[in-house]
């Protein structure tokens, strides 16, 4: 009989990287180091997957990194990545979650870009069934109608918007870092474009054509970005919105409440409808 080191490990199998079995795997969450949905705090380096992966936290944030710009995924979202789309990965305090996996000819008719998307309560039911079967290496009837199902409902779900484009123009790019790393600097578009030593007018026209935004609102989406990541950390409004640079908390709520459509405290409490 062969000693205990003698015994070979069957490797865990990356669900994520097949191509066979079932055109949707859902995975419970959680932070174990066992499973292949970890989440808890932590940081996964550049990677890709074959398959598209849509994922959802139920407390914390997850922050996603795309060569076209970053992702935020607040409680009860989900975020869908592309097969093969390469992304880097931050999670913070996320301590419970779904992930579902599906193969590239599932995924045709799914975004072809990384996005976040609202829930139903549909959508919540049939990941929940489709975890239960996670085990399975050929589904029923049944269950393969309920896949089809989930596939119209993320196909069909509302766009949210946490997405921050970034610039691909090195003199853009070195403003748009510093706007990140200092997200409460009021200087003027003026200031910035001296600092990057660029006219006031180029830095205008090429932030528009390279973002699709002006640069006064790819700054507010990058503050409300921040503001966002400290909040699911438990840091007041009050807080948040000093940091920001907010006169008051109450402009804060009003600016978040225009992009957003709800409060803070309600935006991070609720479940998408």
């Amino acid at each position: 009989m062969p000693l205990p080191s003698q015994i070979p490990t069957i490797p865990a199998l990356d669900h994520s990287e097949r191509s066979d079995g079932p055109a949707l795997i859902a995975l419970r969450g959680e932070d174990a180091p066992d499973n292949e949905f970890r989440l808890g705090t932590r940081e996964y380096d550049w990677h890709h997957h074959l398959r598209g992966q849509l994922f959802c936290v139920e407390s914390g944030l997850v922050h996603v990194r795309t060569v076209q710009g970053s992702w935020l995924l607040p409680p009860n979202r989900a975020g869908w990545i592309p097969g093969n789309e390469p992304h880097k990965v931050s999670i913070s305090g996320a301590m419970s979650g779904w992930t579902v996996l599906i193969t590239p000819q599932a995924s045709r008719e799914l975004p072809d870009q990384p996005c976040v998307i609202g829930i139903s309560e549909l959508m919540n039911a049939l990941v929940r069934r489709a975890v239960s079967w996670s085990a399975q290496e050929v589904l029923e009837a049944p269950q393969e109608r309920m896949i089809a199902v989930l596939l119209d409902e993320i196909r069909q779900a509302p766009h949210e918007p946490l997405h921050l484009p970034m610039p691909t123009d090195r003199r853009l790019l070195r403003i748009a870092h510093g706007v990140l790393e200092q997200p409460q600097d009021t200087r003027t578009l003026q200031a910035w474009a001296s600092w990057a030593g660029l006219s006031s007018s180029t830095l205008s026209r090429l932030f528009l054509a390279e973002t699709g935004n002006s640069f006064a609102q790819w700054r507010q989406q990058a503050r409300l970005t921040h503001g966002l990541e400290m909040l699911a950390n438990g840091i007041s409004v009050a807080e948040v919105a000093d940091a920001l640079g907010y006169a008051t908390p109450s402009n804060f709520i009003a600016m978040f409440r225009r992009c957003f459509g709800d409060s803070p405290a309600h935006y991070f409490s609720k479940r998408s409808r």
